[in-house]
């Protein structure tokens, strides 16, 4: 198979993690016997210090060029400082997802066998857990107007407005989902309160008729949030609006053990995206010493998601693996083994694949 990749290294660490996925993606075309060519483009800080414009046109055509997009960090503390900054890396991140028409954020929680002990959480609670997340990405309260502030600037206001289309388009996702995995979906959603999930939930239970053969559980936000803390086993594929699930995700990324390790995916009808969960991480830029392996097992969601190569997705998650059981692993999750690069981690991926 052919296939052109955009990449879109970004912020901080970016460039780095970026650079050993590549390797890895090019260790897997090798084997594999496809073809598969890289197009660069900037993002974030490093365009907004280049052009003046975290996503401008140029970076959005090569991802219109790509089969798929591979995508860094986001994030510079020079404007993470800036509370008054006109423009912001993570302006690109949000224009990036609405152009390429990006509505489904896909974030699995999953523990590794070598690192299970290095959750937060009683091995009990944690071991064998295995859930996702559907995120709805580019509505609520993250893209609705009206937003800003009155002319005294003592009172701000944000919009969360939400379409029935919207919401179908994403819980089908998760309904299809769920109906490979375990078949149970949970509905979050805040619909004592909110009349946007009332809404979520209202498209939620008529749709559930059209998938007989899965469980659906409706949950308030709060108490997901408590849950997954409580009892992660009891989840398999769970749906939610944008803040909700830019909030939940992240409690849940920690599970595994380490937010470094966890993949995404975001998708569109048309475009495909797959990016590591933790942030640009600029205290580490440029010193090597970084955890690639999420966006190496990114790369692996890509060949599952983007290519429907389930073998080569494998090949991935089993390198992964096998260098997590073997201690060839950044000082991050070492614990007073030897620390690897960066660099040296990519290399040992790619040799192993």
């Amino acid at each position: 198979m052919e296939m052109n990749i955009a990449l879109l290294p970004g912020d901080g660490i970016g460039p780095e993690v970026i650079a050993q996925a590549v390797k890895v993606v090019k260790a897997v075309g090798e084997k594999f016997g496809h073809k598969i060519s890289f197009e660069e483009a900037v993002v974030g800080a490093t365009a907004i210090d280049k052009t003046g414009d975290p996503y401008p046109d140029s970076t959005h055509e090569v991802c219109l060029r790509g089969d798929a997009v591979l995508f860094g960090a986001i994030g510079d503390p020079k404007y993470d400082n800036d509370p008054k900054a006109k423009v912001r890396p993570e302006q690109g991140l949000l224009r990036m997802r609405q152009k390429l028409g990006l509505f489904a954020n896909v974030r699995p929680t999953f523990t590794f066998p070598s690192l299970v002990h290095k959750s937060p959480l009683k091995l009990e609670r944690v071991d064998g857990v295995d859930f996702v997340f559907f995120r709805e990405l580019t509505g609520g309260v993250y893209f609705g107007e009206p937003r800003g502030r009155n002319e005294q600037g003592t009172k701000a206001f944000d919009t969360n407005v939400y379409s029935k289309e919207e919401i179908t388009r994403l819980a089908r996702m998760g309904f299809e989902a769920a109906q490979k995995r375990r078949k149970l979906l949970t509905c979050v959603d805040k619909a004592n309160v909110m009349a946007t999930s009332r809404l979520w939930r209202e498209t939620v239970q008529e749709l559930a008729g059209e998938y007989p053969d899965v469980k659906v559980e409706y949950e308030f936000v709060d108490a997901v949030a408590m849950r997954l803390i409580q009892w992660p086993k009891a989840y398999d594929v769970l749906i939610t609006e944008n803040l909700f699930g830019d909030i939940l995700t992240d409690e849940a990324s920690v599970i595994s053990g380490s937010m470094g390790l966890m993949p995404s995916a975001s998708l569109g009808t048309e475009n495909k995206l797959f990016e590591p969960i933790h942030g640009s991480y600029p205290q580490a830029a440029g010193k090597d010493i970084a955890n690639p392996l999420a966006t190496v097992l990114s790369a692996a969601m890509m060949f599952e998601y983007a290519f429907d190569l389930k073998e080569e997705a494998q090949a991935i998650s089993d390198v992964v693996n096998k260098s997590l059981a073997e201690g060839v692993v950044t000082e991050d999750i070492a614990e007073g083994g030897k620390a690897y690069k960066t660099s040296e981690v990519g290399d040992w991926l790619a040799a192993n694949i």
